[in-house]
């Protein structure tokens, strides 16, 4: 009786059966890992910092700055960590008031600066301490610097801190506030030149001086930036030669009084 071959594994060519093969998980797994390894190595030996350069700084060196982020040539570009390194500035330098730094493969970066500026002064005791127009402190005037830098008066500070906020005494926030929203204004409407002094001892009706011809009544906190509107429309109006009081302090009307 013949025999039936239906269920025999079919034979090679050689009369030999051979077994499929198959690629184990973990053959797999140990290439990928020897492909990463090999990534990771190429990385750390050819992307290494050898060019840094900095842009938009005026108070600081290029040295301050590069060394307040921590870096340095011969570091790993692909490891560093720019969100670490941009911690690191605020808190060294309290003159940056933006950074952003940007990788170039395959070895450079670039840091890129935003500097606050001294805008005014508060006098404690015999110190006076520079603040910009948000009202953070940048640390103690020089006499050189006075002369170009708004007095604020009225004001009893807190601690301050170099780098932090103006506080006040009594833990009023709302001064803290009014006080850098009118310093705002100045800035963003170029006035700085032009202003003598802040007064604001009487929250209620904070005055300006405007040169040594005219005292600025601003009022109260609220509608600050439609103030400083009327403030400007009020000087486009007035001639060479006049002087007196303008009152913007209700806000909705501004009026002029000639001395």
């Amino acid at each position: 009786m013949a025999t039936s071959r239906k269920n025999q594994p079919p034979s090679s060519k050689h009369g030999e059966y051979k077994k499929p093969r198959k690629r184990t998980v973990s053959g797999a797994i140990l290439t990928f890992a020897v492909v990463v390894i090999a990534i990771v190595f190429l990385m750390s030996v050819f992307l290494r910092i050898s060019d840094i350069s900095v842009e938009g700084n005026e108070h600081y060196t290029d040295d301050e700055i590069i060394k307040a982020i921590d870096i340095e040539q011969g570091d790993n570009l692909f490891f560093f960590d720019r969100f670490a390194a941009i911690s690191r500035v605020f808190a060294k330098l309290p003159y940056v008031e933006e950074v952003a730094l940007e990788r170039q493969l395959p070895n450079k970066v670039i840091i890129t600066v935003r500097e606050c500026k001294a805008l005014a002064y508060i006098a404690v005791g015999d110190e006076n301490w520079t603040i910009d127009r948000s009202g953070k402190v940048l640390g103690k005037a020089t006499e050189n610097e006075l002369g170009s830098l708004i007095c604020v008066e009225g004001l009893d500070p807190g601690t301050l801190l170099i780098g932090e906020r103006l506080t006040s005494a009594d833990g009023d926030e709302s001064i803290i506030t009014f006080i850098s929203d009118v310093l705002y204004q100045i800035q963003e409407r170029n006035m700085a030149p032009h202003i003598l002094g802040l007064d604001f001892s009487d929250p209620l009706g904070a005055k300006m001086q405007y040169g040594t011809r005219f005292t600025v009544i601003i009022g109260g906190k609220s509608e600050v930036n439609h103030k400083f509107a009327m403030i400007e429309s009020v000087l486009d109006q007035l001639k060479e030669g006049d002087s007196g009081v303008i009152n913007v302090s209700d806000g909705s009307v501004a009026h002029f009084v000639p001395q």
